[in-house]
């Protein structure tokens, strides 16, 4: 009878089991991003779980919080066994307790004065927070550079798409004049030239791939996915043209300030550490003595009591007061060295996204528009024969190249923007 129902339920089981890793690859391909169609918060996700940079920090800011543990540690006391008064050859009978020796044991326990257990937590507290602001501006500078190498893809994409259109329409138009020239419509000079042009087309197309497989090349790097770097793609539209002036935020809370800060601190301890060295520790000691050699008559057993005291007569610790005092000096300097790089990127950031705001503006205000009904124009007189080949040479080239530059702007904007957002320690805001 029990067999009879267990059996049912292991089968019932069992077929679970299979469905579930039946199942289980196409859940996981459900959780993970298509990277044919990567989105920037897909590309965020994916640094967050696969970027080294960040493992790395993230493992020295838990080294830091594992100093912590050890600053607080108590002196640990130490016990020692003496034998002593031993006549090898009269140990006598018995037990080991009942030995001709002097037997004597002894524990000591350090305890420390001037506050130094307290003064070490104190400085690995300011420790772990410097290593937590690392950690902080690791992922400051990681989002900063994934960001900026995903508008990088974006831009090798768009520009690729750009020069291959143009050298598709290149490879057209020598098919369409070889026809004009057998007819005899146009000059086989016409044609020559036209067919240098569709080779340099050719050039910057395949040049424009090999400048988008870099920057897959380097975003895939960033989310810890170098073996698919072909597949990536970026789908997420250039953010827009938009002046962030007004988003201003206290350079103190920046995760680099924060750290300097906090190393301020660490050093402000170690030195007060350093100076509670000369506050004498003493070591207190209890011991026991089991005697049952001849020179105890009779044998006695004895309690004793013992402090030692350390005599600070050739060296008081002023190598350690004046190195923690240096280290200090070398903190603060090291706090105002990063305060004022992170005024000048603030500078310099929000002078790079005016300037690149004015730009994409004047692509968008008219200037790529404009080429592109000039192109329209020229290629629809050419059609007709009011215009000759170097007037329609000319305008796809100058077409071409506004298309690429507005292409560039756009990038241009973008990495401005991000780098300015960065540089606040804000998210991005499209």
């Amino acid at each position: 009878m029990l067999y009879s129902i267990a059996l049912p339920r292991i089968a019932s089981l069992r077929r679970t089991l299979l469905h579930a890793c039946l199942l289980w690859p196409g859940l996981i391909m459900a959780a993970s991003p298509d990277l044919g169609q990567l989105t920037l918060g897909d590309a965020e996700a994916l640094m967050q779980a696969n970027n080294r940079e960040l493992r790395l920090a993230q493992a020295t800011a838990m080294g830091a919080q594992a100093d912590v543990a050890s600053a607080g540690a108590h002196p640990n006391p130490q016990l020692s066994l003496n034998m002593g008064v031993l006549r090898p050859a009269n140990l006598g009978s018995g037990a080991p307790w009942d030995k001709t020796a002097d037997f004597t044991y002894r524990v000591d326990q350090l305890i420390e004065r001037g506050d130094k257990r307290g003064l070490r937590l104190k400085a690995a507290d300011a420790r772990l927070a410097a290593a937590r602001g690392d950690q902080g501006e690791v992922g400051r500078q990681q989002h900063l550079q994934m960001r900026q190498a995903y508008y990088e893809l974006l831009r090798t994409q768009e520009r690729r798409r750009i020069l291959s259109e143009s050298a598709a329409l290149y490879r057209k138009s020598v098919e369409v004049t070889a026809l004009r020239v057998k007819a005899g419509d146009l000059s086989p000079s016409d044609l020559a030239r036209l067919k240098v042009e569709a080779l340099r087309a050719e050039n910057d197309a395949r040049q424009a791939l090999a400048e988008q497989e870099k920057a897959q090349a380097a975003l895939a790097y960033m989310i810890g996915l170098e073996n698919e770097a072909r597949r990536l793609r970026a789908v997420d539209p250039w953010p827009r043209l938009v002046d962030p002036a007004g988003q201003e935020t206290d350079i103190e809370q920046r995760a680099d300030v924060k750290a300097a800060l906090a190393r301020v601190q660490a050093a402000e301890q170690a030195r007060a550490l350093a100076l509670s060295l000369r506050k004498r520790d003493v070591s207190v000691g209890v011991q026991y003595e089991h005697c049952r050699a001849p020179s105890c008559s009779p044998p006695t057993d004895t309690v004793g009591f013992g402090v030692s005291i350390p005599l600070f007569i050739h060296y008081e610790y002023e190598g350690e007061v004046r190195r923690a005092e240096a280290d200090l000096d070398a903190a603060r300097e090291t706090l105002e060295q990063v305060r004022g790089q992170a005024r000048a990127e603030r500078l310099r950031t929000a002078s790079d996204l005016r300037s690149a705001l004015e730009q994409g503006r004047r692509f968008e205000g008219g200037l790529l528009s404009e080429a592109e009904r000039g192109s329209q124009a020229t290629e629809f007189a050419y059609q007709r024969g009011a215009i000759g080949l170097v007037d329609l040479l000319d305008a796809r080239r100058t077409l071409r190249a506004v298309q690429v530059e507005a292409i560039d702007a756009r990038a241009g904007y973008a990495k401005s923007l991000t780098a300015y957002q960065a540089s606040l320690a804000l998210e991005d805001q499209r």
